[in-house]
C-alpha cells in the first residue's frame, strides 16, 4: 500500500452510532474485502476490537484505524466507465456513553461519517450525540440503516409495512439535523445582527449626518439552504444494510438494474424509486400518489426492491424451497458452489446469495466516494471552523499563506506542515515493528543451516576422538548465544505513547523537528508572549505509522490529507497538539519562535461530552509499589483523553472516569499495562451538594427576634464581631448562575488575570464533578443579564446585583456574598468587586490606616466565605444555591493594635476567617438544610415482556421513570429515567440480569437534584414514632447518605455502635 496517495483519491471516514448497532461488524465487511480477514469470520471475529475485554463484552472501547485501498469503477469519466484506486482511512469508534471522547477525537480527523443507525431501535440517545458531533465537525454524513434482516426475521413485517417503517426511520434521523440546523441558524442570526450594530455604530461615529442612510442601507441576513443536510436515498446518502450478513444496498443499485427493462433513464427512475411514486401497469408509466385514484397499487420501492428481498428470505430462510434457491440464483447470475446449496445452514446460504448480489463493501465504498469529498474540498468548509468558530459563512477566503495551504490540502515540500494530534494512544512497546523480530531472508536461512551443520560435524569428531576438553567447548558459544540473545530482544519499556493524528498540510518525514503547539497556546498573541512561551515545544518526530487496525505500517513520509501515528511526542505532549513547521525540512532544535509566527497555528482541543463523576481513590496494595502506580497514573492519563487523575489535599491518588465500564476498563489497565502491580481501589466516591430551603415545619430561628439565617459572630477578646445572614437563593437565579459558571470563570474580576488565561480553560471542569457548559451569555452581558433576572424574582433580591461582592465556592459557583452593611454602598453594579480590583493593582495607595483594617478583614471575610461553601455543614460538599448577606462588621481598633504591637495578627486573622466559616455554615441549618443528589439521565431500550422488570430494578435504585414512549411499527418502549449516582454502581449489570439481556440502559450525567428529605428529621408524632421509631434510620435516606460521606471523610457520625448491651444478639443483628 502506497503511504502517499493523492489527496484527491484519500477519503476519511468515522463509523458513528449508538452501541450495539453494528459498526465494528460493518468494519469487518470492509475489513473482508481487503483480505485482511476471511468473509466468512465477518462480523464473528470483530477484527478492530483488539483489547482483551472488548472481545469478552462485544462492545468497542477504544478507536481503532485502518486504511484500506478499494478500486472503483469512476463513472465520472468521459469515456464510460474506468477503474480507479481510492485510500479509504476508516476509524471505528465505541458507542458506548463512557467512551463518547473517542467519538470527539476521532470526528476531529476525519471528513466524513458513516451513522448507523438499528432499524428497530431507531434514534436513540447516542444517535443523537454523534450527530451532533458531526454536525459540529463538519463532517459529510452517510445514513447506514443496519440490521435490515430484523425487520423480516424478528418484527415480521410485510415488505409494505416496512416500506413505511424505513420512511418514519429516516424522517426522525432529519427531524434530529434540522433541530441542528435551527439552532446553528438563531446563532448565526444573533452574530449577524451584533455585527451589523457594530458596524452601524461605527459609521454613525464617522458621518453623523448620514445616520438614516447607513440605517436604510441593503444589509441582509443570508439565509443558508438546508436541503444538502437531510438523508434521502435518492441521495445517494442512505444504505440500506445487513452487516452481519455481509449485505447492503442504495437505491441506485436497482435504478441501474430497472432503467433498461422499464425503458425509463437511470437518473430519472433514481429519483422516483423512493416516496409515494406507483408505477401503472397499464400505461407502463411512473405516477405520483395524487394520480393513484383509489387503485391498490405498490409503490416503486416496495415493488422492486423489497419484494425481491422478502423473496430471497422466503425461499432460502423461512419457507426453505432448494427450487425457488436454484431459480433466484440463476436468475441474478451468482456463483454459489453446489455444496453450499445444498447445505442445511440456510443462514450461511442466504449470507452468500446476498453478499454476491448486494456486497456491503461494493455499496458502502462507493457511497463514501460519492458523497464524501476529498481532503482538498473538504478542508475548504471546516478548517474555517476550526480556526474561528464564530464565523457565519460557510466558506471564506484564506487570509495568508498558511490558511491558503490548509484549504487547499497542499501537500508540497515547500507548503507549511500542519498536523493535528487528536490524543495520544498507549501502544505495547513489542508490538511496536521496530521491536519485532524481521524474518530472516533466504541468503541469511543458508548461512545459519551452514553454521548448525558446521557445529554438528565438530561436534561429533569431538565426541570421536574423546578429546579430554570437550566439556569445556560448549561454554563459549552459550556466552556467545547469550550476547545474541540480548542484541535481539533488547530492553524497552512495556509502554509506548503514539499520537493520533491527521495532516492537513505539507509532508511530515521521520527525523525531521517539528513544534508541538499545546492547546492552551492562543494565537492571537503570537508564539513570543509570555503566556504562550510554555505552550509551545518542540519534538523530533522518531517514527511515521500507517495504522492497520492492531498493526502498525513504518513510513518515511505522509503527505497532507492522511491520518496516521506518530512517535517521538512522549514527554513533550500531554494529549493533544498541533505540529507545526515551515515545510518539510522541519525547525532546529534552538529555533527562534519569533520566525516561526506564520506557520504556528492551535486547531483546538477536544469537547467532552461524558463528564468525569465517577471517582475512586487507589492505593498499591504493597505499600512499595507506590511510584509504579503513579507512574501507572500518569501514562492512564496521556492515553486516555476521558480520565483524569490527581492527588488529593488528604494525599490519596484519585481517578476520575465517565461512568462504571470506564473505571473497570481504567483499573484493567493500570493492573495489565501501566503499572503492573495489584491495587486497591475504594468505593466509588460520589460528590453530593448542600443547600437550604423553606420548609413549612422549621424550628425557630438560632435568634430571637432577628430574620432566619442571621448569625452573630466573633472572635476572642471581641476583637472583631459581626453579623452574617444566610438566605436561599430563588430558583430561578440559582439556574442562570449554574448555566453561567463558563462566564463566571471567564470574568477576571478577582485578581486582574488575564481573560486569555480563563479563556483557554472554559471547556473544563473541576474535581467536584461540576461540567462548564458553553457559556451562554458573554463576559460583558453577564450583569446586565443579573440585574433582569433579579428583577423579575423580585422583593429584596430585585437590587441585590448592586452589593454581590463575590461569588462561591472556588469564586465560580452559584452562592453569593451580599454587601448589606448600612452606610457601604457600591457605585455601580460591578462597584465592590472593582473597588477590590483597584485596591489589588495599588497596594500602596494613600489612605488611611483604618481603611487598610477594614479592607484586610473585607478580604478575610471573604475566605471564610469561600471555605464555607466549599465545605458545607452536612457532609463538607460545596454549596449550591445559598445567598449569604454581611450585615455589620465591628472592629476593635485599640485592641488590634495591640495584638499587632505583640505580632500575633496571623492568630486573629486565622480565627476571624473560621469563625465566619462556622458562622456560614450555622446560617444554612437554620434553615431546612438539604442534600443535593448527583443525577443520571438514564435511557433504556424494552421489550413489553421485561417492562415490569425494567421498572422494579430502577425503583429498587430510588430512580424514577420521566418518559415512555412506544416505538412505532415495534414491541420496544424507549424508557428514559433519573436515577442517583450513588445507587448506579452495579445497575447495569442488575438490570441485564433480571431481563435475561434484554435490556441495557446508557447512563449519562446530568447534574444536580435536591433530595427533599431534612437529614435531621427525626420522628415526633405518636404514629411516626410507632411506624418508625425514634431513630428513623430506615426512612431518612438523606440521613444514611450523609453518614455514609462523613465516615468516609473521617468526620464525626452521631451513632451509637450498641444500643441495650444487656439483651441477647446473635451474630447476624
Amino acid at each position: 500500500m502506497s503511504p502517499n496517495p493523492e489527496a484527491v483519491d484519500v477519503r476519511n471516514v468515522t463509523t458513528i452510532g449508538h452501541v450495539d448497532h453494528g459498526k465494528t461488524t460493518l468494519m469487518d465487511a470492509l475489513l473482508a474485502a481487503n483480505n485482511i480477514i476471511s468473509s466468512r469470520m465477518a462480523g464473528k471475529i470483530r477484527y478492530l476490537d483488539s483489547r482483551e475485554d472488548e472481545q469478552e463484552r462485544g462492545i468497542t472501547m477504544e478507536s481503532s484505524a485502518v486504511s484500506l485501498r478499494f478500486t472503483v469503477m469512476d463513472r465520472k469519466a468521459d469515456e464510460g466507465t474506468s477503474p480507479r484506486t481510492y485510500i479509504v482511512n476508516m476509524i471505528d469508534t465505541p458507542g458506548h456513553v463512557d467512551f463518547s471522547s473517542e467519538v470527539s477525537t476521532a470526528s476531529r480527523l476525519c471528513d466524513g461519517a458513516l451513522v448507523l443507525v438499528d432499524v428497530v431501535e431507531g434514534v436513540c440517545t447516542q444517535t443523537i450525540s454523534v450527530l451532533r458531533q458531526a454536525w459540529q465537525d463538519r463532517l459529510k454524513p452517510i445514513l447506514v440503516i443496519n440490521k435490515f434482516d430484523r425487520l423480516v426475521t424478528e418484527l415480521k413485517l410485510t415488505p409494505i409495512e416496512a416500506y413505511h417503517h424505513l420512511s418514519q426511520l429516516i424522517e426522525q434521523v432529519n427531524a434530529v439535523m434540522g433541530g441542528f440546523f435551527a439552532s446553528e441558524r438563531m446563532e448565526d442570526d444573533l452574530r449577524w445582527r451584533e455585527e451589523r450594530e457594530r458596524r452601524l455604530a461605527e459609521k454613525k461615529e464617522e458621518h453623523a449626518a448620514e445616520v438614516d442612510a447607513i440605517i436604510n442601507e441593503a444589509d441582509e441576513f443570508q439565509e443558508k439552504d438546508d436541503e444538502d443536510i437531510y438523508f434521502a436515498p435518492e441521495r445517494g446518502n442512505v444504505v440500506f444494510a445487513s452487516a452481519i450478513q455481509g449485505w447492503g444496498f442504495r437505491i441506485g443499485k436497482f435504478a441501474h438494474t430497472y432503467a433498461v427493462k422499464l425503458g425509463i433513464k437511470e437518473n430519472k427512475l433514481r429519483t422516483v424509486l423512493w416516496g409515494d411514486f406507483y408505477l401503472d401497469p397499464k400505461t407502463k408509466r411512473v405516477i405520483s400518489y395524487k394520480h393513484l385514484r383509489g387503485r391498490n397499487l405498490k409503490p416503486l420501492f416496495v415493488q422492486f426492491v423489497l419484494d425481491n428481498i422478502w423473496a430471497v428470505y422466503d425461499a432460502v430462510l423461512l419457507n426453505p424451497n432448494p427450487d425457488k434457491v436454484d431459480k433466484i440464483v440463476s436468475t441474478l447470475g451468482l456463483k454459489i458452489p453446489p455444496r453450499d446449496l445444498k447445505s442445511k445452514d440456510t443462514r450461511q446460504l442466504l449470507t452468500l446469495i446476498f453478499s454476491q448480489w448486494l456486497s456491503l463493501s461494493s455499496c458502502v465504498i462507493q457511497s463514501i466516494v460519492d458523497v464524501v469529498p476529498p481532503p482538498s474540498i473538504a478542508q475548504r468548509t471546516r478548517i474555517p471552523k476550526m480556526l474561528y468558530p464564530d464565523l457565519n459563512d460557510a466558506t471564506m477566503e484564506p487570509k495568508n499563506k498558511l490558511e491558503e495551504e490548509l484549504f487547499s490540502c497542499n501537500a508540497s515540500s515547500d507548503a507549511c506542515v500542519t498536523a493535528l494530534v487528536s490524543k495520544m494512544f498507549a501502544m505495547p512497546s513489542k508490538d511496536l515493528p521496530a521491536n519485532k523480530k524481521k524474518p530472516l531472508t533466504a541468503e541469511e536461512m543458508r548461512e545459519r543451516a551452514k553454521a548448525a551443520r558446521e557445529a554438528r560435524n565438530a561436534a561429533q569428531a569431538a565426541i570421536a576422538n574423546g578429546d579430554s576438553q570437550r566439556t569445556e567447548e560448549p561454554t563459549t558459544p552459550l556466552e556467545q548465544l547469550e550476547v545474541k540473545d540480548d542484541v535481539e530482544n533488547p530492553v524497552y519499556d512495556d509502554e509506548t505513547l503514539l499520537g493520533f493524528a491527521r495532516i492537513y498540510s505539507g509532508t511530515i518525514r521521520t527525523g525531521v523537528t517539528t513544534c508541538c503547539v499545546l492547546p492552551k497556546y492562543n494565537s492571537a498573541l503570537g508564539p513570543t508572549h509570555p503566556w504562550n512561551a510554555p505552550h509551545v515545544v518542540t519534538a523530533q518526530v522518531e517514527a511515521l505509522y500507517i495504522m492497520m487496525g492492531r498493526e502498525l505500517v513504518p513510513v518515511d513520509c505522509v503527505q497532507a490529507g492522511n491520518v496516521f501515528a506518530i512517535q517521538g511526542l512522549e514527554g513533550k505532549v500531554w494529549r493533544s497538539a498541533t505540529l507545526c513547521a515551515p515545510n518539510e525540512r522541519g525547525v532546529g532544535v534552538d529555533a527562534d519562535l519569533s520566525l516561526l509566527k506564520d506557520c504556528l497555528l492551535n486547531l483546538g482541543g477536544v469537547n467532552r461530552y461524558a463528564a468525569p463523576i465517577v471517582r475512586v481513590a487507589l492505593e498499591p496494595e504493597i505499600p512499595a509499589d507506590m511510584p509504579k502506580l503513579i507512574h501507572g497514573m500518569k501514562l492512564l492519563s496521556q492515553a486516555d483523553p476521558c480520565v483524569e487523575t490527581f492527588q488529593q489535599q488528604t494525599g490519596e491518588h484519585v481517578i476520575l472516569t465517565a461512568g462504571e465500564l470506564h473505571l473497570e476498563r481504567c483499573l484493567r489497565d493500570l493492573r495489565e499495562r501501566f503499572a503492573k502491580v495489584e491495587i486497591h481501589a475504594s468505593e466509588p466516591i460520589v460528590p453530593f451538594r448542600e443547600t437550604a430551603v423553606k420548609a413549612p415545619d422549621m424550628a425557630l430561628p438560632k435568634i430571637s427576634g432577628a430574620r432566619r439565617g442571621t448569625i452573630h459572630g466573633s472572635i476572642p477578646n471581641n476583637l472583631v464581631k459581626f453579623t452574617i445572614r444566610a438566605a436561599p437563593l430563588p430558583k430561578k437565579l440559582t439556574e442562570f448562575l449554574l448555566d453561567n459558571l463558563a462566564t463566571l470563570k471567564l470574568m477576571d474580576y478577582e485578581q486582574g488575570t488575564e481573560r486569555v488565561q480563563l479563556a483557554q480553560e472554559n471547556e473544563e471542569y473541576d474535581v467536584q464533578g461540576e461540567i462548564m457548559r458553553k457559556p451562554s451569555i458573554k463576559p460583558e452581558e453577564f450583569w446586565r443579564a443579573l440585574v433582569d433576572v433579579c428583577k423579575e424574582v423580585g422583593g429584596e433580591w430585585a437590587d441585590v446585583v448592586d452589593r454581590v461582592w463575590a461569588f462561591g465556592p472556588q469564586r465560580v459557583g452559584s452562592c453569593m456574598l451580599v454587601e448589606s452593611r448600612p452606610g457601604v454602598t457600591s457605585t455601580s453594579i460591578m462597584g465592590s468587586l472593582k473597588k477590590r480590583q483597584e485596591r489589588g493593582k495599588n497596594p500602596g495607595d494613600a489612605s488611611q490606616e483604618p481603611e487598610h483594617l477594614a479592607r484586610d478583614f473585607d478580604n478575610h471575610l471573604e475566605a471564610g466565605f469561600q471555605l464555607a461553601t466549599f465545605q458545607g455543614p452536612l457532609c463538607a460538599e460545596p454549596m449550591e444555591g445559598l445567598a449569604f448577606f454581611v450585615e455589620a462588621v465591628e472592629i476593635d481598633r485599640e485592641g488590634m493594635e495591640q495584638e499587632r504591637l505583640h505580632n500575633r495578627m496571623p492568630q486573629v486573622t486565622g480565627a476571624f476567617i473560621t469563625s465566619v466559616q462556622g458562622a456560614c455554615r450555622n446560617g444554612l441549618l437554620d434553615w431546612s438544610p438539604r442534600l443535593m443528589l448527583a443525577m443520571y439521565t438514564c435511557d433504556i431500550q424494552a421489550s413489553t415482556d421485561v417492562l415490569g422488570k425494567v421498572y422494579g430494578v430502577v425503583a429498587k435504585r430510588r430512580g424514577r421513570i420521566v418518559s415512555e414512549e412506544m416505538k412505532e411499527g415495534t414491541e420496544f418502549f424507549s424508557i428514559r429515567a433519573l436515577l442517583p449516582v450513588v445507587e448506579s454502581f452495579g445497575f447495569a449489570d442488575d438490570i441485564r440480569k433480571r431481563t435475561s439481556g434484554a435490556a441495557s440502559p446508557q447512563l449519562v450525567f446530568s447534574g444536580y437534584e435536591l433530595l427533599d428529605q431534612d437529614p435531621f428529621w427525626v420522628p415526633t408524632t405518636e404514629e411516626e414514632l410507632e411506624d418508625l421509631g425514634e431513630k428513623a434510620d430506615r426512612s431518612n435516606v438523606a440521613k444514611a447518605y450523609m453518614d455514609a460521606v462523613r465516615e468516609r471523610k473521617g468526620m464525626f457520625v452521631d451513632r451509637k455502635i450498641v444500643e441495650h448491651a444487656e439483651k441477647q444478639r446473635t451474630l447476624k443483628r
